[in-house]
């Protein structure tokens, strides 16, 4: 038996490939373009970059190096120069396949870089497989703009594979739905009425604020969120704002909250602080055509009635008050559980000769039913829209006449 050449025995260490297989080589170059890998067969591996990845301005020398290994699969053993086509991209994807297959079956929970915001969802990446979440399926709640997604790493579920038609659906909401009900079920079971809370504001409407409580919301209805009058929950809070509050009641799943605490109550013992006849001092809060309402402290509103502002006759009170003047009364009435108090300046004033009384009906003191008066005004309003619209009435009859 002869002898083998050299170059016979360097042959016939070389193996044999085949389309199809995957073989494992060594990275000996590398341009931004391709990757030539050493794959122990007489030709060498090429790698373009549109066979590494579907990114077409990736410079493939940032992702690997020489020296590295790395598996490929064999396209074509002969591209007509010698040299062997190879693939990344489309192991990964197969590799993928078969992992999202398993995540699927086992709904396991996955975690991947979001890579392409659209408008009807997001695109993540896992081993090469292009998985879509779409909007509503990313969030527990309407999220109105997703760019803040990219290039975040999100956990979701498979809840859609079919290999054949390549669509792969995936699913957030469905894990953070599990995670609220789990959260709000151990904060039902550990608060109660009257626990005192600390919260962050979620939503603020013309009606209230909608606070996180770390598992539910809680609702902080406007009436509740002073012992005073709040013209706009927006005036008040915005959203990220911290709040203290306890909860005021429990229907279900419904948290009532308020922070009206009863330490902090400026009508205690307000039958003796605000008792008909002691003077006060206070700064006219709002305005109204019958009258200014005075804060008389934090909290506590009182009527100046426009009859009890002067002994002269005052038209309407914006003719000599503003919002902010400070003005000194006396309490001519007082209701604890109406919590309503009216003030009369004309009170305070030195009394007048008999002579003077006599031709001045209004010289003292009245008490003055607010409900009543703001009813009055609502009625002649109507009375005058409803004169107003004869008026109307009349002229367009004329007009059709002529």
């Amino acid at each position: 038996m002869s002898e083998m050449s050299f170059e016979q025995m360097l042959n016939e260490s070389f193996k044999t490939i085949h389309t199809g297989e995957v073989v494992e080589g060594t990275v000996f170059s590398v341009k931004p373009d391709e990757i030539i890998l050493n794959i122990g067969c007489k030709a060498d591996g090429i790698l373009t970059r549109s066979e590494y990845t579907n990114e077409s301005n990736l410079d493939l020398t940032t992702v690997v190096k020489v020296g590295d290994t790395m598996e490929a699969k064999v396209l074509k053993v002969n591209d007509g120069e010698g040299q062997v086509i190879l693939t990344y991209k489309r192991l990964a994807a197969e590799k993928g396949n078969k992992r999202i297959e398993d995540a699927f079956n086992n709904q396991e929970v996955l975690k991947a870089k979001v890579t392409q915001v659209l408008d009807g969802g997001i695109c993540v990446m896992v081993e090469e497989v292009r998985i879509f979440i779409p909007a509503s399926l990313v969030s527990d709640t309407y999220e109105k703009d997703l760019n803040k997604y990219k290039d975040e790493e999100i956990e979701f579920v498979i809840t859609e594979y079919n290999p054949k038609r390549r669509r792969y659906i995936g699913n957030r909401r469905m894990l953070l739905t599990a995670e609220r009900d789990k959260a709000q079920k151990e904060l039902m079971e550990r608060i109660h009425v009257g626990d005192v809370i600390e919260g962050t504001i979620k939503n603020v409407t013309d009606f209230g604020a909608f606070v996180d409580l770390g598992g539910a919301d809680g609702l902080l209805h406007i009436s509740e969120m002073s012992w005073g009058r709040v013209e706009s929950p927006k005036k008040v809070f915005k959203s990220g704002d911290s709040v203290r509050a306890f909860i005021k009641d429990i229907q279900g799943n419904k948290i009532a909250l308020s922070m009206k605490f009863e330490d902090e109550n400026p009508w205690k013992d307000a039958d003796k602080k605000f008792a008909i006849g002691n003077i006060v001092t206070g700064k006219v809060a709002r305005m109204t055509d019958f009258g200014a309402f005075v804060e008389i402290e934090k909290g506590v509103d009182a009527l100046l009635h426009v009859s009890q502002i002067s002994k002269d006759h005052i038209e309407k009170p914006s003719d000599v008050l503003k919002v902010g003047d400070e003005v000194t009364a006396k309490i001519v009435d007082f209701n604890l559980d109406d919590k309503k108090i009216s003030l009369s300046i004309k009170a305070t004033l030195p009394e007048e000769p008999e002579e003077a009384k006599e031709d001045d009906d209004d010289a003292e003191a009245v008490s003055v039913n607010i409900d009543e008066v703001i009813a009055a005004e609502a009625a002649e309003d109507n009375v005058a829209d409803a004169s107003e619209a004869n008026e109307n009435a009349e002229e367009t009859t004329e007009e059709t006449n002529e």
